[in-house]
């Protein structure tokens, strides 16, 4: 039997950098408040004709690169986002046209914040049925420009950005399990209600119930961890590192909690990005591999929980 493994990682910021200083000059709020409520000090944006694509093209190369894989090796080609360049084509044929690939499948997922969990599940189920031996998974963002800059509710939570991984076919398990969930119960308490559908292309603005949010979040993002651990037979102290999406610092310190990890142990790069919704995971993956935190052989586990409601895990023997 096949199974899939992280070969190499990859990110890339917009130069842009605005704090939490800035916004002060922009909405009613305070660098504190922010700081406090979130962890948030400042966010990447893009400018003027930066797309996600061009987010995710830096951010693919670097993965392949540090993965020594070509791309035309890939036999597969995946973008979670929430902000595509177009209605179509996809991002990810847009994408695969600028890497010179001809051919293999590319398409894009969206799962809003849960995207790149629920995309690494994806490849990771063609990896191991044989229908690629190299994909490329990419979470990118341009997440500014959905955002009411009037709204200082939303604007002070997001960023935009891009991470990637390459996997690779292997003997042994990589990703060990993942764990994919949505409940459209929820759709109206995280929403951008603008689209083609209801005639209201131009209300394309998130709009947010901040608290219930919160409070849903935490109650599933505990139950994921559990149904993890269950499904594998493992114990809390089995793992290593937690790489969660970077929302809200009080969410992180939540699930940290039920695994009984210190923040030591928790990858956290709200303080830098803010929320880049389906980059954020890998975004901060690449940044703890990098810096050489996260070394080869440790347990791993990525959650999320986005608008949908989606949420899910991948745990990752890396």
């Amino acid at each position: 039997m096949k199974y899939s493994r992280i070969l190499g990682t990859g990110s890339h910021l917009p130069a842009r950098v605005m704090t939490n200083a800035d916004l002060e000059a922009i909405v009613d709020t305070t660098s504190a408040w922010i700081r406090e409520r979130t962890g948030i000090e400042k966010r990447h944006l893009v400018s003027e004709g930066e797309t996600c694509c061009d987010l995710a093209e830096v951010a693919a190369r670097r993965a392949l690169d540090a993965a020594g894989v070509q791309a035309s090796e890939l036999d597969l080609i995946l973008i979670a986002t929430t902000t595509p360049d177009r209605f179509f084509p996809s991002t990810a044929c847009l994408l695969q046209q600028r890497l010179g690939v001809r051919g293999c499948p590319a398409f894009d997922l969206q799962a809003v914040c849960a995207g790149f969990v629920y995309a690494m599940d994806v490849a990771d189920r063609f990896i191991r049925t044989g229908a690629a031996q190299r994909a490329l998974v990419v979470g990118s963002e341009t997440i500014s420009r959905i955002l009411d800059w009037t709204d200082r509710t939303t604007c002070v939570l997001f960023g935009d950005g891009a991470g990637a991984v390459v996997l690779g076919s292997a003997d042994e398990p990589g990703i060990v399990s993942s764990h994919l969930h949505a409940d459209g119960a929820y759709k109206d308490l995280l929403q951008v209600p603008g689209g083609i559908g209801n005639g209201r292309p131009e209300a394309a603005f998130i709009e947010m119930k901040g608290n219930e949010v919160f409070r849903v979040a935490v109650t599933t993002l505990g139950r994921i961890v559990d149904e993890t651990l269950q499904a594998n037979g493992l114990s809390r102290s089995d793992v290593d590192w937690l790489i969660p999406h970077q929302a809200n610092i009080r969410i992180i310190q939540a699930t940290a909690r039920k695994l009984d990890l210190p923040m030591e142990r928790v990858v956290v790069t709200v303080d830098a990005h803010g929320n880049t919704s389906s980059a954020s995971i890998p975004l901060a993956f690449d940044q703890a591999v990098r810096d050489g935190r996260i070394r080869r052989g440790e347990m791993l586990l990525m959650e999320a929980f986005g608008g949908g409601f989606t949420w899910g895990s991948v745990l990752i023997r890396y």
